[in-house]
């Protein structure tokens, strides 16, 4: 028989080389010192020397909550390392609507507000990277000379108007023509004996636009000057259209990168720092991308004009339907051109003048309603109403509506045929909550003229002398500034046997300088005749510019030199 004194030496015995294991193992991990306190469970048996049992036990459990801060740091800081590189994952990985869903669930006490969402068409467009060959490809077609010629064309999924040329220590101007574009090298921008490559880009894709907020709107196009990041000895000096009503509101921004990459755009002054009454000039250092922003100070009303232009196909004989379009375009003449360029494809004419709006820019959604259709036609839409979103217009989207129209079946009886035959339209367009204070009355007429379908063929005028384009573009530049003692455009156009009240006309042109020289080309006037015409105007810097074009391009026979001699001594 076993006595209780040798079980306990035998715990004692068993006790101490616990206790020995634990002091040599103080770091032993948590199944080894389990196993350590079964083994002195299993000697202490049950019931003998309870009270010795339980300080041991206690002692143990003591030994074990006493962790060293390496092992919290390893059991705490693991499980927080995953549970946050877990939602991560669920952030990167899991629909957009799934980790919303989530949150909502762990937050019922914190909702989280999501942004407004942005107008249409105001997304980010996904587009392929372009490859090195593209982008070198693409750069150089937008720098080869046009020969003085606007292109308009599309390139890496946008479409652009440009012009390019070189340019010497002489300067040169660059037009865009029809957008009320232009771009000034002055002489000495170019040092003698080099010769740059410089273009005048329209960028026709309202995604390269900067991203404006509800109290922001986009008066102007957006322009570029290439080669990015160019720079002369001389500032040069962009000139382009913008429609804001308070010039001084209207601020230029900048966006010093280049067509392809992602647009920065930034400030350039103070407002009104760099606009007239219609128009933003700007004194470059460099060269990049511009445009003009119109922006309101506190608690005044932001407001710009808009033109509305109305477009339809012709309407031919035996025609069932026509649509109508009105877009809603910036007062710009690059906006109106646009429109063109868009309904070129689908055979769309525009239909009349074009009639200015007063848009706010603190106002509800634009409205369009129609009041009257001719007889014999019906409204094909359910809705004689439509609406355009008022960030469309303020953000320049330049957007559209459309009605189409239907013949009406005639009766057995009645005879609708000359009924038909035209139509004759009146619409409305406000702003909402505005139509009792301020609205403007679109109407339009259309008949059915063979003449839309197959011009007739009209005989052509003989061929006019035509100015080359560099020397064209170097006139127009010298005569389009008003003079004080009217010693400009306006004494070439009475030279030309032109009244009073053409001249007014003319002035209320893009360009009052470039019709006149167009007229003098009409009139099958030769460089000569131009030449002494500037010379008895007294206008000594045009007669040079013709003087140099001769000398530069007829300098071969004899009698030409001694002409040029003649001219060298009038000067």
């Amino acid at each position: 028989m076993v006595k209780a004194s040798d079980v306990g030496e035998g715990l004692r015995i068993s006790s101490k080389d616990v206790r020995k294991a634990l002091q040599q193992e103080p770091r032993s991990s948590c199944w080894r010192r389990q196993l350590l306190r079964d083994r002195f469970l299993a000697l202490a048996g049950t019931g003998v020397h309870g009270g010795w049992q339980h300080q041991m036990t206690r002692w143990m459990c003591s030994h074990e909550c006493s962790f060293q801060p390496a092992q919290f740091l390893l059991l705490v800081g693991v499980p927080v390392a995953s549970a946050l590189l877990l939602v991560q994952c669920l952030r990167w990985h899991c629909p957009r609507w799934l980790l919303g869903a989530f949150w909502k669930l762990d937050n019922q006490e914190e909702p989280v507000s999501h942004p407004t969402p942005l107008p249409e068409n105001e997304s980010p467009r996904q587009c392929p990277p372009a490859t090195l060959p593209e982008m070198a490809a693409f750069y150089q077609e937008l720098h080869t000379p046009t020969q003085g010629q606007t292109v308009v064309r599309q390139l890496m999924h946008k479409l652009l108007v440009f012009s390019a040329r070189e340019v010497d220590h002489r300067g040169g101007c660059l037009m865009l023509r029809d957008m009320g574009i232009s771009l000034l090298i002055p002489p000495g921008a170019v040092a003698v004996g080099r010769q740059e490559r410089v273009s005048l880009i329209l960028v026709w894709d309202l995604l390269d636009a900067p991203s404006l907020s509800r109290a922001q709107g986009l008066v102007s196009p957006v322009v570029a000057c290439g080669p990015h990041g160019a720079s002369f000895l001389q500032p040069c000096t962009l000139t382009f259209k913008h429609c804001a009503q308070q010039p001084r509101h209207a601020r230029t921004y900048s966006s010093n990168t280049t067509l392809l990459d992602a647009k920065v755009w930034r400030p350039l002054g103070q407002p009104g720092a760099h606009t007239s009454r219609d128009e933003c000039r700007i004194r470059l250092s460099h060269f990049s991308l511009y445009t003009c922003v119109l922006e309101a100070p506190a608690g005044r009303e932001a407001r710009k004009w808009l033109q509305l232009a109305v477009f339809c196909s012709p309407l031919v004989p035996g025609q069932s339907h026509l649509q109508l379009r009105i877009y809603f375009l910036n007062n710009t003449p690059c906006a109106l051109q646009w429109a063109m360029a868009n309904e070129q494809p689908h055979g769309g004419r525009l239909r009349g003048p074009c009639q200015l709006f007063d848009f706010t820019g603190a106002r509800g959604d634009q409205c369009l309603k129609l009041k009257y259709i001719s007889e014999g036609w019906e409204n094909v839409d359910e809705s004689s109403c439509q609406l355009v979103p008022h960030l469309h217009i303020w953000h320049g989207k330049c957007p559209f509506r459309s009605f189409c129209f239907r013949r009406k079946a005639a009766n057995e009886n009645e005879d609708c045929s000359a009924l038909t035959n035209e139509i004759i339209v009146t619409m409305h367009t406000f702003q909402d909550g505005m139509e009792t204070k301020y609205m403007e009355i679109l109407r339009f007429q259309a008949s059915e003229e063979e003449s839309w379908a197959a011009p007739p063929p009209v005989s052509q005028p003989p061929p006019c002398n035509r100015l080359p384009p560099e020397l064209f573009e170097q006139l127009q530049m010298l005569l389009e500034p008003n003079s004080i003692t009217g010693n400009d455009w306006r004494r070439l156009a009475s030279h030309l046997g032109l009244c009073g009240m053409k001249i007014r006309f003319l002035s209320c042109q893009r360009s009052p300088a470039a019709a006149i020289l167009e007229l003098f080309e009409e009139q099958n006037g030769s460089l000569q005749e131009l030449h002494y015409l500037m010379t008895v105007m007294e206008r000594l810097d045009c007669a040079s510019a013709i003087q140099n074009y001769l000398s530069g391009t007829h300098g071969g026979g004899g009698a030409q030199e001694n002409q040029g001699l003649e001219l060298d001594e009038k000067l």
